[in-house]
Parts: C-alpha cells; sequence; structure tokens
C-alpha cells in the first residue's frame, strides 16, 4: 500500500511540478509583455507631450511650455532605449525601434526648428511648419506603429491571463487529489505503525531522552547568545572610547596647527621688514609647534589604523570557512613549540606536552595554529624574569564529545579582577612593558568559539596563569548538529 501510495505521490509531485513550472512560465510572458505595453505607451505620451509643449509655446510663448518640451524630449532617449530592452526580452511582436528612433528624431528636429523661428521673431514661419501635412504624417506613423504594438500586447494579455487562471486551476485541483491521496496514505501508514507497538514504545523512550538533551542544548546555546551579545555591547563600547581617542588628538593638534599657521602667516604677509617678535614667534612655530603637531597626529592616526586593523582581524576570523581534517594534536603542539624553543632555552626554561586524544582530534588546523601560537609567544613575552620559564600543555577527554586542553605557565600572572578583561579588545593586564595592541587573547578567544569552544583563565599575580580550552572532538559534527 506504501509502496503504490508512494508512487501515485510521485506522480502528484510531478504534475504539480510541471503545472507550477507552467505557472511561472505564462508569469514571466505576461510580465515581460506588459513591460512591452507600458515601454510603448510611454513613449507615446512622451512625444505627444513634447508636441503638446511646442503648440502651447507658439500660442502662448510661456516659459513653461519650452521648459516642459526639454523635459519630454530629453526623457525620449530613455524610455526608447526601455522599450528597445524590454522588446528584445520577448519574441511574440517584433519592436522596430530603427524606424521608431528615425520618426521620433525627424519630428524632434521639426519641433526645434519651430523654437528657432520663434526666437528669430518669425511666427509665421514657425506656424507654417506646424501646418505642414509631414509633421501631422510623422506623428500619425509613430501612434500607428506604437498603438498598434500596444493593441497585440492588450490581446496577447488577456490571452497569457486566461492561460494563467486555468494553469492555476489545474494546480489547485492537482493539490486537492494530492491532498486526498496523502490522507490515504497515511491512513494506511497508520495502520501499519499500529501492528508495532512495542518498537513505539521503544522509540518513544529514545525520544525523551533526545529531548532532554536538547532542553539542555537549547539552553546552552540561549546562555551563549545571551553572552554572544553582552560581548558585542562591550565591544561596542571599547571600540568607539579607543577609536575617540586618537581623533580627539588630532582635533586638538589640527586646532594647535592653525594656531602656529597663524603665526607664520604673521611673518610671511607682515608689510615692510617684520619685527623681532614675529619672527621668533615664526621660527619657534616652524622649529618647534609644527614638528611636534604633526609627530602627533601623524602617531594618532598610526595609532587608528592599528586599532582599526585589529577590528578587521577579528571580523574575519568569524567570516572565514572552516576546514574541519583529522589532526595530531601532540604534533601540533610540538611543532608549535620548536617555533619558540629558542627562547626558552635562552631564560633555562623548558616546555612539557601531555596529551591523551585517543580518538583523535577533528578540527580546523589554521585555527588551532592561531589559537596555540599566541598562547606559547605570551607565555614567553610576560615570563617572571626571576624563574625559568616552565611551560606545560595537557589535552584529556571530557565524556564523549570534548576534549580539555590546559595551557600553564610560570610566568607573571593575571590579577583576578582582569581574569575577563584580558579576552577583551584593546584590553591588557598589569605591567605593560610589552609592544602590542591588546588583541592577542581577543583574537583567540574569538578563533576558540568558532570551533564551538571556549576559552577561560585561572590566574594569580606572580603565580603564573593556566588557560583552558574546551573544544568538540568533532567540528563537521558540532558543525551538522548547530546548523553552523
Amino acid at each position: 500500500m506504501l509502496l503504490i501510495g508512494g508512487v501515485i505521490m510521485l506522480g502528484i509531485v510531478l504534475s504539480s511540478f510541471f503545472l507550477a513550472q507552467n505557472t511561472g512560465d505564462y508569469f514571466n510572458e505576461v510580465t515581460r509583455l506588459r513591460a512591452v505595453r507600458t515601454n510603448s505607451a510611454d513613449l507615446l505620451l512622451r512625444v505627444q507631450a513634447a508636441e503638446t509643449a511646442q503648440r502651447g509655446y507658439l500660442i502662448t510663448r510661456e516659459p513653461a511650455f519650452l521648459a516642459s518640451f526639454n523635459e519630454a524630449r530629453d526623457a525620449i532617449p530613455g524610455q526608447l532605449a526601455k522599450l528597445e530592452r524590454s522588446g528584445s526580452a520577448q519574441s511574440y511582436v517584433p519592436v522596430p525601434v530603427g524606424e521608431l528612433r528615425q520618426l521620433i528624431g525627424e519630428k524632434i528636429r521639426e519641433m526645434e526648428s519651430t523654437f528657432e523661428r520663434m526666437n528669430n521673431n518669425d511666427l509665421r514661419g514657425a506656424v507654417a511648419i506646424v501646418r505642414n501635412d509631414s509633421g501631422r504624417q510623422i506623428m500619425g506613423r509613430l501612434s500607428s506603429i506604437l498603438n498598434g504594438i500596444i493593441g497585440v500586447m492588450d490581446a496577447r494579455l488577456t490571452q497569457g491571463i486566461a492561460e494563467l487562471r486555468q494553469s492555476s486551476e489545474s494546480l489547485q485541483w492537482v493539490s486537492i487529489g494530492g491532498g486526498l491521496v496523502i490522507l490515504i496514505v497515511v491512513g494506511g501508514a497508520i495502520a501499519i505503525v499500529g501492528q508495532h507497538v512495542r518498537a513505539l514504545q521503544k522509540s518513544r523512550e529514545e525520544v525523551e531522552l533526545l529531548n532532554t538533551g536538547l532542553e539542555e542544548r537549547v539552553n546552552e546555546r540561549t546562555e551563549d547568545l545571551m553572552r554572544a551579545n553582552s560581548e558585542i555591547q562591550r565591544y561596542a563600547y571599547i571600540v568607539s572610547h579607543d577609536l575617540r581617542a586618537p581623533l580627539v588628538n588630532i582635533m586638538g593638534f589640527t586646532s594647535e596647527l592653525e594656531t602656529t599657521m597663524k603665526d607664520i602667516q604673521a611673518y610671511v604677509l607682515a608689510e615692510g621688514m617684520p619685527g623681532e617678535d614675529e619672527i621668533k614667534q615664526a621660527r619657534f612655530a616652524v622649529e618647534e609647534d609644527l614638528p611636534e603637531a604633526i609627530s602627533f597626529i601623524r602617531s594618532s592616526t598610526k595609532k587608528m589604523d592599528g586599532l582599526i586593523n585589529a577590528i578587521l582581524k577579528i571580523s574575519r576570523d568569524g567570516r572565514r570557512e572552516l576546514k574541519p581534517e583529522r589532526i595530531d594534536l601532540s604534533e601540533m603542539l610540538e611543532v608549535t613549540a620548536a617555533t619558540i624553543n629558542h627562547q626558552v632555552v635562552e631564560a633555562g626554561g623548558e616546555v612539557k606536552i601531555a596529551v591523551n586524544a585517543a580518538r583523535g582530534l577533528v578540527s580546523d588546523r589554521f585555527s588551532l595554529d592561531q589559537v596555540f601560537g599566541n598562547l606559547f609567544d605570551n607565555a614567553v613575552k610576560y615570563r617572571n624574569p626571576e624563574k625559568p620559564l616552565q611551560l606545560s600543555v595537557r589535552a584529556y577527554p571530557v565524556g564523549r564529545t570534548a576534549l580539555r586542553i590546559e595551557v600553564a605557565d610560570n610566568g607573571r600572572g593575571i590579577a583576578p579582577e582582569d581574569h575577563e578583561r584580558v579576552f577583551e579588545l584593546f584590553r591588557r593586564s598589569g605591567l605593560q612593558d610589552q609592544s602590542g595592541e591588546g588583541i592577542g587573547l581577543a583574537h583567540v578567544r574569538s578563533l576558540v568559539r568558532n570551533l564551538g569552544g571556549d576559552i577561560t583563565v585561572t590566574s594569580t599575580l606572580g603565580g603564573g596563569s593556566t588557560f583552558v580550552i574546551r573544544l568538540p572532538l568533532d567540528l563537521s559534527q558540532y558543525v551538522r548538529s548547530n546548523g553552523s
């Protein structure tokens, strides 16, 4: 029964698709024909408006009629181009664009010749041109062509609308028939499923278990969204605040440049020999004020450029397409540690790596390289100069779907009140004796969250830091389950 019902439903689906396709074709054809009709009518209207304005100007010499004529004449080429485009988009009726362009050109030249005679105070000559039968013949030919196109289009539009209505009615009846067949098939399926009560009970228990997990996932996603919204607001405040500072500097020193320019202008524009005070002020402005202001403006623009580039870098992380692949985490960490090995050796320290991920890790290699590279570089940069650097990495699974990675060092440490602050854009903690814009850990958190995980830190001042990363073991499965 299900097989027969499936075959019937397939036939209904194909019929519905065919009728829907026909309906779409009819609609598209009606749209194209309507465009031709509308553009033909608009073109005729423009030419008639130009002729009406010509007559009105010859009778009254009111400038308003001349302006109307110019407006209609200037609009005719664009309207003719629209008609040509819409005419070429359909094959039902040919549109003689070349003949129309020639006739319109002759008509416009005739009308413009009357204005020339009027400007030369030759009213009799202008009226003679209007009374000449050639202009009326041109206008009659134009009207005949355009009205002919409009008439053909009206007839075809009426026929197309009738075909569209017929196709819609057929689609409606097929849909009704399909609904009845679906009801019959569903009834048969229910009768068959009724024979498997025990299997249904077992499936229900499994669904309840899945629902419990789903509720937890919904709660987690809700918390993630709330956290993301809070971070967006915090980032917006930080970015606006930090970008405003260099702008204020630039504005301030621009005002100082204006003041300095006044001293220089007083010296340059002075009549006769400038005084000693003016010379001193001008020299001081050139030697002291100008270089200082330009230096501060250059420094502020450089800082603003760095801030904007940092924002763009974070933005690009979120848009980059992830490429899940199986990764040997131990090998990756060894390679990353090798890049800082000489600095660790110089500090009399060592790097310890312990990875327990028997199932392997499927994630985005580029993002993980960036994450560990930043964390290792920070460990070297902010080490305690009084101790040999000790950097250790531990990785082990948590449950069946997650991996926990701990990156610990014995460096300067981070004050408890700055544990969240260090992950914010342009924010740094502790003594500011190292170069940087304060985007490293913000970049790391952005990368980790793009991988479906999170990163936190536990630390005390002088007691080192431990960064804890939680990642899904299989990024491709996480992407499918979260619809990302």
